[in-house]
């Protein structure tokens, strides 16, 4: 088994003064990916600020024999994302690796939800991931390589009661990877989501001691290296957690078409086990090849009575 190498590599991570961001940030810098330690230095619920949680990993990265700068952009103000990538090409000549790990939490039920918690989540999670892509794509693109790295959760994919806001920003994390792999692929520019699942702040007070321990961010972060590397997948969800790693994909069903005097609720309701039926079901691997597997059918004639 080849050991994976990184040449002159330069990472930004977002989030990286605590928890998993600073995991990912050291197990990069310990295979000598020069980093760029970003974090607000909030509370998990976004307020407050401070910059010596980036600085203290520096410090740990540079204790280490390794090259790290810190750095306290609010990944939710493009004017100081854009810095952050301009002080991160100044002092390392360019950005190889960019890794969308901030986030906070402010869980409730949504009948309790006030928008301004929605609005908060949406705008770190995902307008502040897609803020950070958008100041690194040109960069990436001008130079034909670019590694990207999504945080999504299986609160995102699968659902988890209180977290309306948080489930769907991290849905939307999903969703932009699967269209900016598509975009940057002609410039070797991969973009792929970890589902994590680690003992942090977040997940502190949600599971019981005998389980968190179990659940190290470190066995998460080579799931970001792995995602880092040179030879990096593209447009996949890597879920890791307590040292097991699993892949989460979109499949659709094969479904039937119905001739035009036919398309009635009633006879969705008639062919739903038909419908439904997960024989023969799919990955697609961009949005037209849905509306392409129906059209076809009509195109043969092919309808289900």
């Amino acid at each position: 088994m080849s050991t994976i190498e990184f040449k002159d590599r330069v990472a930004i991570v977002t989030g990286a003064g605590g928890g998993l961001g600073r995991s990912h940030a050291l197990a990069l810098a310990a295979r000598g990916v020069k980093v760029v330690v970003n974090d607000l230095g909030g509370a998990v619920d976004g307020s407050g600020g401070s910059a010596t949680m980036a600085d203290q990993v520096v410090a740990e990265i540079k204790a280490a024999g390794g090259d790290a700068i810190a750095n306290g952009a609010n990944v939710t103000n493009e004017d100081e994302v854009a810095e952050m990538v301009a002080d991160a090409i100044k002092a390392f000549g360019h950005v190889d690796i960019l890794v969308n790990n901030a986030g906070i939490l402010r869980d409730k039920s949504f009948a309790k939800m006030e928008m301004k918690d929605w609005d908060a989540v949406i705008a770190v999670h995902l307008r502040g991931s897609a803020i950070c892509s958008k100041a690194v794509w040109g960069h990436m693109r001008e130079r034909n390589y670019g590694r990207i790295i999504m945080t999504t959760s299986s609160s995102g994919m699968y659902g988890n009661f209180g977290q309306a806001n948080y489930g769907a920003a991290k849905a939307g994390l999903s969703g932009l990877m699967r269209t900016l792999c598509l975009e940057g692929a002609k410039y070797d520019i991969r973009v792929n989501t970890l589902a994590p699942v680690a003992a942090t702040r977040m997940t502190e007070n949600l599971m019981p001691p005998e389980i968190l321990e179990k659940l190290t961010t470190e066995s998460v972060a080579q799931a970001v290296v792995y995602m880092a590397c040179d030879e990096a997948p593209n447009r996949t969800i890597l879920c890791a957690g307590a040292g097991g790693y699993a892949v989460t994909k979109v499949f659709e069903t094969s479904g039937v078409n119905f001739a035009e005097g036919d398309q009635t609720a009633e006879n969705i309701a008639k062919h739903w086990d038909a419908i439904a039926s997960e024989d023969g079901m799919e990955e697609f691997t961009n949005g037209g090849m849905q509306g392409a597997k129906f059209l076809t059918r009509i195109q043969k004639g092919e309808f289900t009575s």
